[in-house]
């Protein structure tokens, strides 16, 4: 079962009212493994941004990184998949945290299949509430035998999967659609790892790739599909990128 905390609390019935109610605010995921998390700074950075633009007010990160202990130790775990949900009720002096702790998740590094969805996320760069349309778009993908939705844009670019970002590989470089979208932290810690531009991509444009590969909070994996145009998996590329991940830094939360 999820452990769930409010305000470093364990959560009450009337506690939850508020996240059971706000369909305005935001959250970060993450994977923690023995109390610690790669690209921790991120996080922060990500909670405190959103809040500022969502609220008018920052976010401490020391009250968020102590908070998340403290669900942690709650949970009798140092391992797990661990959001953090912030919202501002109206007149209340700070924010409202709730940390939630599940069983920790990898992602299977077999390549995806993916089914191109036109939609756009609002406000694509904030990590927000209110999923609806993406959740749909990749229920869309799932029944049609597809494992990821891939999102775009009316006139054909793309932009982000429903719960990924998505890079593509040419030959020479890693592209990363040059198209409004949420900068996954997994992606910000391996772009500047790889060789790496950003491009305007449209689904006319996939026919030209060799490779492409998906990232998200719990890792990344190679597609060999998406709609009808079939992706060779490039062991050399995949090595790079698995090389680039699996050497990045786990922070003490």
């Amino acid at each position: 079962m999820t452990h769930i905390e409010i305000n470093g609390v364990a959560a009450t019935a009337e506690a939850l009212a508020v996240p059971a109610l706000t369909v305005y605010g935001h959250f970060t995921a993450m994977q923690v493994r023995d109390g610690r998390v790669r690209g921790l700074a991120l996080h922060l950075e990500r909670l405190d941004a959103s809040t500022r633009e969502l609220y008018g007010q920052g976010l401490d990160g020391e009250r968020v990184r102590a908070d998340v202990r403290h669900a942690l130790a709650a949970a009798g775990t140092g391992d797990g998949a661990v959001r953090v949900y912030v919202y501002w009720p109206e007149g209340d002096e700070r924010a409202t945290l709730m940390v939630t702790v599940a069983k920790p998740q990898d992602m299977p590094r077999t390549p995806h299949r993916l089914l191109s969805v036109p939609y756009a996320r609002d406000n694509a760069h904030i990590k927000h509430l209110g999923s609806f349309g993406q959740h749909h778009s990749r229920t869309l993908a799932h029944r049609a035998g597809y494992d990821e939705a891939l999102l775009t844009t009316p006139d054909g670019l793309v932009t982000e999967g429903a719960i990924t970002n998505i890079a593509f590989w040419d030959g020479t470089a890693v592209v990363w659609p040059d198209a409004p979208c949420l900068r996954g932290v997994t992606m910000a810690l391996l772009e500047p790892l790889l060789p790496s531009v950003r491009r305007r991509t449209a689904l006319a444009d996939l026919p030209g790739f060799r490779a492409a590969f998906i990232t998200n909070a719990r890792g990344f994996a190679p597609v060999d599909r998406i709609d009808d145009i079939e992706f060779t998996v490039d062991a050399a590329l995949m090595n790079t990128v698995a090389a680039a991940y699996d050497g990045l830094e786990w922070d003490l939360i």
